[in-house]
């Protein structure tokens, strides 16, 4: 799972590298207007990336997680239902 996120996000940005550097090597030869549409995609991918490698998939299971305090997690069990206290 992490290794597709990771793939992802190189590859995304690998494209934004690309997309930035032919835009001002190559592409403003031609058209400038072209070249800075490539460039303000270019500054979109970033965040995308981001998001997308670091969104959580379907298998990937952290609400549940113990925090390793004992009183938290009771008490977090408790909110969610999953242990029922004794009545007293």
């Amino acid at each position: 799972m992490l290794a597709r996120r990771r793939r992802t996000y190189f590859l995304m940005m690998g494209g934004c590298l690309v997309l930035f550097v032919s835009a001002w090597a190559v592409v403003r030869l031609w058209s400038v207007p072209v070249a800075v549409g490539m460039c303000v995609v270019a500054m979109v991918i970033p965040p995308v990336a981001a998001v997308m490698a670091n969104r959580r998939g379907p298998d990937d299971r952290w609400w549940d997680d113990p925090s390793g305090d004992p009183k938290s997690d009771e008490w977090w069990d408790e909110l969610d239902g999953k242990r029922r206290r004794p009545p007293s």
